[in-house]
């Protein structure tokens, strides 16, 4: 029950109590909250009131919704990215590579949607790939989670002569993901670079993302280029900022 005399409007002290019930563990990652009827009853507050406070542990990214089933516990799935060798020649080859890494490394079950199509370069995918403005490159469109959970969201656009006739162009890659498939094909990759930010989403990439309101995202901007220095493909990668943690190492040459 709430206490009437304590000033606290009565939302605030029921989002409190639920929130320690779930910080404490008494309701746990992925458990259904009780309905708002029992919410009600168990409060002595109004249907008001506890949309109110569920709404306020919605901000905070601790519950989600799901039409016609309810108020469920966000499950944590926080998530370090190692850049130190996701991208190494030998992780591709252990079929390791990038997302695969992160999961082996944290225990999460990876799981990946991709469409693909093919699209005219606009002036700057043309500039990160050093080709014309307008020329065909194909795209790599994908949804990645982590035990369930929409945790990135990436787009690799890579020039469409390097990536005819080849399983890139497929949904399904194989071992070792485009990388692999694009030093079969003869380009041999030497280097990266990757350019790294923070916005607030979009509308589409925050609900996609399922993000709290006011959660930004980090934003990585990668480019691959073969040993002669020609950039074979750009990707463009929005994470979310509440469960990603990017972790670089480098030589202090």
């Amino acid at each position: 029950m709430v206490d009437r005399r304590s000033g606290v409007p009565a939302f605030r002290q029921v989002a409190a109590d639920l929130r320690n019930k779930i910080t404490t563990g008494r309701l746990s990652a992925g458990e259904q909250l009780p309905s708002e009827r029992d919410l009600v009853d168990q409060y002595g507050v109004s249907r008001p009131t506890v949309r109110d406070a569920v709404n306020v542990l919605r901000s905070e990214g601790l519950v989600t919704s799901e039409h016609g089933r309810g108020v469920f516990v966000r499950p944590p799935a926080n998530v370090q990215r190692l850049a130190r060798s996701r991208l190494s020649r030998s992780a591709r080859e252990e079929n390791r590579g990038a997302f695969l890494a992160d999961a082996a490394a944290h225990g999460f079950t990876p799981s990946t949607s991709v469409k693909v199509s093919f699209e005219a370069a606009d002036d700057r995918v043309a500039g990160y790939l050093a080709i014309e403005t307008g020329a065909e490159v194909t795209v790599r469109d994908r949804v990645l989670r982590a035990d369930g959970l929409v945790v990135q969201l990436a787009v690799s656009r890579l020039r469409r002569e390097f990536t005819r006739g080849t399983a890139i162009e497929q949904v399904d890659t194989g071992p070792g993901g485009t990388y692999a498939r694009l030093e079969e094909a003869g380009h041999r990759l030497a280097s990266f670079t990757e350019h790294v930010g923070a916005r607030m989403p979009t509308p589409d990439e925050a609900s996609l993302l399922q993000l709290a309101e006011g959660v930004p995202v980090v934003t990585v901007t990668r480019v691959a280029y073969r040993e002669d220095g020609v950039p074979v493909e750009t990707n463009d990668m929005v994470l979310a900022a509440d469960r990603y943690q990017l972790s670089y190492e480098w030589a202090a040459d």
